[in-house]
């Protein structure tokens, strides 16, 4: 879910971007930060935000600003210049002064003939020739390059998760193969015990045959291969599922995975297969590792 998107306008009297990004979390949760202006449009903004990217942990920024030249236009308080001028002309002349360029240049050094930047931006209107019909395209387009950049890493992660799936595949195929040797050394340490067992004066026939049902429920993994190999091939297919929000199924199945790799491991009670199953659980936690970017 991380992610980045971008819009930009710029005209004869403003300028107006608005930036996304977009990094993992388990909710939706935005930052948003608008022109006072705006300020009012702010639930529209968050609702079409979430509809459009469902999750994830999401700055907005919307940057609105008019050009240093308009400001500067119009800055300029022409009232306040004559009325300064006349009265250091008339301070002048009472003193027996003369007058000339320097009694304007004075004028304008007064306070409030020129306000500063902050009192212009104060004065100024805050846009009030703008409206958000005006402005709301840019969300849009801010948010289909943030909906491109996810498809484009989703593309990616599928590539990559695919993979670790394969590798899952065949280490499962190696624990088939593998299977056969297993039981055969199962059977010879029962056998074994059988032959000891059954020449002891106190030798219980029922207790035994009970022991031994036991025992081979215990360590058979038929089913446990079964599914495993079932829920692979489901996560395959719901990660191949078109325009489909589906990261809480493959987080749910991939805890299933993981259970039927637990149960091998913890049943088959041999070396190789438990080689084995701590490389599919390495290929498991990487799975996990890219689901979280995944809607």
């Amino acid at each position: 879910m991380t992610g980045y998107g971008q819009a930009h306008r710029e005209t004869d009297s403003y300028t107006a971007t608005v930036e996304l990004k977009s990094v993992n979390s388990k909710t939706f949760d935005l930052t948003l930060r608008l022109p006072r202006f705006l300020q009012a449009h702010e639930l529209e903004v968050r609702n079409t935000v979430a509809k459009a990217l469902l999750r994830g942990k999401i700055n907005l920024n919307l940057d609105f600003a008019r050009p240093v030249v308009t400001r500067t236009a119009t800055a300029l308080n022409k009232e306040a210049l004559v009325a300064a001028y006349h009265e250091l002309l008339a301070i002048a002349q009472s003193l027996g002064l003369t007058t000339g360029e320097d009694t304007l240049l004075a004028a304008l050094r007064l306070p409030g003939v020129i306000p500063s930047a902050s009192e212009a931006r104060e004065a100024e209107p805050l846009a009030e020739d703008v409206t958000w019909v005006e402005l709301q395209p840019l969300l849009a387009e801010a948010l289909a390059a943030m909906q491109q950049f996810r498809q484009d890493e989703g593309r990616t992660l599928t590539t990559e998760i695919l993979g670790y799936l394969d590798t899952i595949r065949q280490q499962l195929a190696a624990v088939e193969q593998h299977d056969p040797a297993r039981i055969e050394h199962v059977r010879q340490r029962l056998t074994a015990h059988l032959a000891e067992l059954t020449g002891h004066e106190q030798f219980n026939t029922t207790r035994f045959e009970q022991e031994v049902l036991y025992y081979i429920e215990k360590l058979d993994i038929a089913e446990e291969k079964v599914r495993l190999a079932a829920h692979l091939a489901y996560f395959q297919q719901a990660v191949l599922q078109p325009d489909e929000a589906v990261g809480k199924k493959l987080g749910f199945l991939a805890q299933e995975i993981g259970r039927e790799i637990n149960t091998i491991g913890s049943k088959a009670n041999d070396a190789t297969v438990q080689h084995l199953v701590v490389g599919m659980k390495e290929e498991l936690e990487k799975i996990k590792e890219q689901l979280n970017n995944i809607l």
